[in-house]
């Protein structure tokens, strides 16, 4: 099944704990990463909306092809977070690693610990930005083609 995942953070290496994320995701039996996009730069989001003076954060996203799950992946991406020092303190808050899957395959589901397609992402310039640029005729079901949701958020992400 083919998969979008969405990786940030904005403590430690950032740079770093998305490329070995990325390599992690590689290494894990049932998985295959096929696509990377360009890393981003982008102000933080919180629950009351954009901080210009948080740490900024740093934002990919990876196509992966899987046998997995929608569940086991989430728990591979929730193994890889903590191995970058995520915890879960405050939602929305600080991060070193923040895994979200975005899409999987044509799936749609709504659990108590998982929602596919993502809830936010077509309104998530972290996630538009980045994806846009690694696949230009992306769409998320439902929501529309990914380049023009991220043309409305031009001057939010600046690419790194």
């Amino acid at each position: 099944m083919r998969a979008i995942l969405a990786l940030g953070g904005n403590l430690g290496d950032p740079r770093e704990q998305i490329i070995e994320a990325i390599d992690a995701l590689g290494k894990t039996s049932g998985i295959a990463v096929t696509a990377t996009s360009p890393l981003v730069e982008s102000f933080a989001v919180t629950e009351s909306g954009i901080d210009e003076t948080a740490p900024r954060y740093l934002n990919g996203v990876v196509e992966i092809e899987t046998e997995l799950t929608p569940e086991q992946l989430l728990e591979v991406t929730r193994v890889i977070e903590a191995a970058a020092g995520r915890t879960r303190d405050v939602r929305w808050g600080p991060r070193t690693l923040d895994i979200d899957i975005i899409t999987f395959g044509d799936h749609h589901q709504r659990t108590a610990t998982l929602t596919i397609p993502h809830p936010r992402a077509h309104e998530r310039s972290f996630v538009l930005t980045p994806w846009s640029l690694m696949q230009p005729d992306a769409v998320i079901p439902g929501r529309g083609r990914v380049v023009e949701l991220a043309a409305s958020y031009v001057g939010e992400v600046w690419e790194a």
